[in-house]
This record gives structure tokens, sequence and C-alpha cells, in this order.
């Protein structure tokens, strides 16, 4: 019968320090998996509550109205594509940014939040916002082009936040583009107040105060600063999901002081049908048309 000569007891030193770490360590992962302190439980648990899908509100009127619960969505440019096939170039949604603070908050977002353009055009908690009044509008109310508003987060754990911006500064501004800063806060002001324009600068005066179609292509404007909302696809930003684009505030004009497809959005509602989640996503007519801003062309009759 052989008889074991080294047994635990006998090591000393380094060796007695490493099974000490490792126990510890050990012990340390324990019980932050008990208390769901890990950095995957903590990642998948903001991931579930901020990718859960919602319902965007339904227009039965073709228009948008204060407490409509929309989408904002900056539409590919098919020249671009063609050019420079690259996966940068396609449609992109605002949305939510969380910062490594939102891995530890098991309540709420907490402002400041950053934003971000996002490829994914399936309304969930954090590309979706509330259309809400400044003006004491009363809800259901239709907007019109050149009223302020403020889009809003939903309640719950996204935070109830308000996209806002400000006059840039060396200390304040976006980390790539060096432009106007867009981000959310939990403080309504003139900061968080946007309007809708109509996207033909030559019908732009006509269209002042007509009620904002659905689903159309238009700009959205910051009250405070005049300037235009934009997605910036040549400028990537790293985040817990991903690569995405950087959101601004800043008025792109071409020669003929247009403003360029950067500024371009369309609100998003939803579709009343079972299998189709929104109005973007419906198909359209094959005997109808859609011209460049988004008005129907029927053919001539024969």
């Amino acid at each position: 019968m052989s008889v074991q000569t080294f047994k635990p007891s006998v090591r000393v030193g380094n060796w007695n320090e490493d099974i000490s770490l490792d126990e510890d360590l050990l012990k340390d992962f324990l019980e932050k998996r008990e208390k769901g302190e890990l950095l995957l439980q903590k990642s998948g648990r903001l991931k579930k509550c901020i990718l859960q899908k919602v319902e965007l509100s339904f227009s039965k009127d073709g228009f948008l109205h204060f407490g409509d619960v929309i989408m904002l969505l900056n539409p590919e440019n098919s020249e671009e594509s063609l050019s420079n096939p690259s996966p940068i170039y396609g449609n992109y949604t605002v949305s939510v940014n969380p910062d490594e603070s939102a891995l530890s908050s098991k309540t709420q977002l907490t402002a400041p939040c950053g934003i971000s353009g996002i490829s994914n055009v399936k309304p969930c908690a954090r590309n979706v916002f509330i259309i809400t009044s400044v003006d004491g509008s009363d809800y259901g109310e239709p907007l019109h082009y050149g009223q302020n508003f403020a889009l809003r987060t939903r309640d719950g754990f996204m935070g109830h936040l308000y996209l806002t911006s400000d006059q840039k500064t060396f200390l304040k501004c976006c980390k790539k583009s060096h432009l106007q800063e867009v981000s959310l806060t939990d403080q309504p002001s003139y900061e968080t107040c946007w309007q809708f324009v109509y996207l033909d600068p030559q019908l732009r005066m006509e269209n002042e105060g007509v009620p904002v179609p659905a689903n159309t292509k238009l700009l959205i404007v910051h009250s405070k600063t005049n300037r235009c909302l934009a997605v910036l696809r040549k400028y990537i930003l790293w985040t817990f999901f991903g690569k995405e684009c950087e959101v601004t505030a800043h008025t792109y004009l071409n020669g003929h002081k247009a403003e360029e497809n950067e500024n371009h959005w369309i609100i998003v509602t939803g579709n009343p049908s079972d299998d189709i989640n929104t109005m973007f996503d419906r198909p359209k007519p094959p005997s109808e048309e859609m011209n460049e801003n988004k008005c129907i062309v029927k053919p001539l009759q024969k």
C-alpha cells in the first residue's frame, strides 16, 4: 500500500498563496452570481428591458397627434447605397444609447443619456418616442408644422427622458464629428422643444400651420438653435449593442439650399394589420408609385 508523501499542508510560499487566491476568486464569483451582479447578468438584464417590443400608435386620419408613440426613421439614400455598397448605408432610427452606469440600474435609466442611430427599424423600447405637448395642447390633438413639441421616452425603465440639444461648446459636443450634441435629459425646458418642418423649401411657408401627415418625409428642427436633426453614417460609435451611427443637430444644405438626406426623417406609426408592425414596412400597391416627397402619383389613364 502506497503512502501519499505530499499533501496540501506541505505546500508553502507561492503555492499556498495561489490556492488561497483561487478559492477567494471562486467565492466572490459565486456571491456575485447569487446577487445577479455579474457583468453578463447585468448586460442581459439591460438588453431585456431596453429591447422589449413596443406597439406604435395607429393614425386613423393619417396625421400625427400629441401622445402618439412613434419612431424617428432616417431613410436610405439610394444614390449613396449604389455608389458605396456598405452596411452603414441603410435605414436608421434614433435610439437610446445608455452608458456603463445603466448596467447597475435596476429601476430606470438616468440622465444624462446618449443618443445614436441604429439599423434596427423594428419598434422596441429603445427606439420609440412619445410626442409630448409643451404649449398646453390636449392629448390626441393634431400636431401642426412649426408647432413646438417634445419627444420623450416611455415610462418605467426608460426613465421618462426628453430629447434635448444646445449650442456646442469646447466641452459639450459630439465625440466624433464635434458638432452640436443631441442627448436625453430628465428636465423639460426650451432646449427640449422641436418642430416638424415641411421638406420642400419652396412650399414651406404655404404649409406652416398645416397638420403633419404621418409616414411622410419631413425635417425635425431644434427650436432653440434652428438646426436640423441628422444621422451621420460615416461616424461610427461602439456601444453595448455593436456599431452604431452618431446623431447630431446640424443642417446639411446642397447647392440648391435644400436639406440633404442626413436631415430627412419619416415619422413612422403602427400598421393596424396583423402581419406587419409599422406603416413603413407596408407594401405599396403596384398600381401606384411614390415620388421623392412620398406623394402618391397615379398612372395616367389611357
